[in-house]
């Protein structure tokens, strides 16, 4: 196909539906009618011989054709929106503007005290929000709502950006004198003690659980919790141990009282990546904020 043979208009309304993933909210964001946001898509299919977007009980879905479309899409209309609206340059020394990242709240115990130090140290006009990753995360990236991601989002894929930070290693945690830290680390010993398991929805995590439970490990779980927060507490006084990853276990040793011992088989690795929005990959105070992520949390 030749490029004169299309209306580049065309594809601002493909772009912004697969931000949207729907007809009226695209109109909306694009100041035009829902009829003419039809009449553009039916245009669109007819030039390039695909339904593009397949409508659903959630939604327009993209076809296969339509995500491979996506990031190149996405990339020029950056690359041009950046071309026509010169941006103004980010100081962090001088600027007044709040972030606001997706993460878990183990991210907000390894990430936030290191982040904060700096930003008080160095940009006293930065401020941080956080937030849990939801059914909205895309749209908010897309909007500027939300300005970065961080962890494992495998719906995060056409029209972001993505890069690795590190990878998650587990270990067991336990207090200090533990009777397990006595004895070589074994998968019987590994099962007779009673376990917390962190539920953690929606994060890697739960990866690691269904690794376990197909290598054979049956823990004795005496105590579910949805969340990092309160796991020192609770090891710090009881004979329970818990699979965890190895920064968040070095963020409770000291502070708790607890140890860590190897676990009785190898557990994959968990990458944690940071996502941005392509809309947002030129943007200089974006650009600013996820090269010092870079800069304090990459391997």
């Amino acid at each position: 196909m030749q490029l004169r043979e299309l209306d580049l208009n065309l594809l601002v309304v493909f772009h912004q539906l697969l931000i949207d993933r729907s007809v009226s909210r695209a109109a909306e964001n694009l100041g035009m009618t829902q009829p003419a946001v039809s009449n553009a898509l039916k245009r669109l299919r007819g030039v390039l011989g695909d339904d593009l977007f397949v409508r659903t009980s959630l939604g327009m879905d993209p076809t296969p054709y339509a995500v491979q479309l996506a990031e190149p899409v996405s990339h020029a209309i950056t690359t041009l929106h950046g071309a026509l609206n010169r941006h103004d340059h980010f100081d962090p020394a001088t600027a007044q503007k709040r972030f606001t990242v997706a993460m878990t709240d183990i991210g907000e115990i390894y990430f936030m005290p290191r982040l904060i130090e700096r930003l008080l140290a160095a940009s006293p006009g930065i401020s941080v929000s956080t937030l849990r990753s939801h059914a909205g995360l895309s749209e908010g990236l897309a909007n500027g709502d939300v300005d970065l991601a961080v962890g494992l989002l495998p719906d995060l894929q056409a029209g972001f950006y993505q890069r690795r930070l590190f990878h998650h290693r587990y270990v067991c945690l336990c207090r200090e004198g533990h009777p397990i830290t006595r004895s070589e680390m074994t998968q019987a010993l590994f099962c007779q003690y009673g376990h917390v398991r962190i539920v953690a929805a929606s994060t890697g995590h739960g990866e690691i659980d269904t690794y376990m439970h197909r290598a054979g490990l049956v823990r004795d779980i005496r105590l579910e919790v949805p969340h990092f927060v309160a796991v020192g507490h609770i090891l710090q006084n009881t004979d329970l141990i818990a699979t965890v990853p190895e920064r968040f276990a070095t963020s409770c040793v000291g502070p708790f009282g607890l140890t860590t011992v190897p676990l009785p088989l190898p557990l994959p690795e968990i990458a944690i990546n940071l996502f941005w929005h392509t809309r947002f990959n030129r943007d200089p105070a974006n650009i600013w904020f996820r090269n010092l992520m870079f800069e304090l949390f990459s391997d």
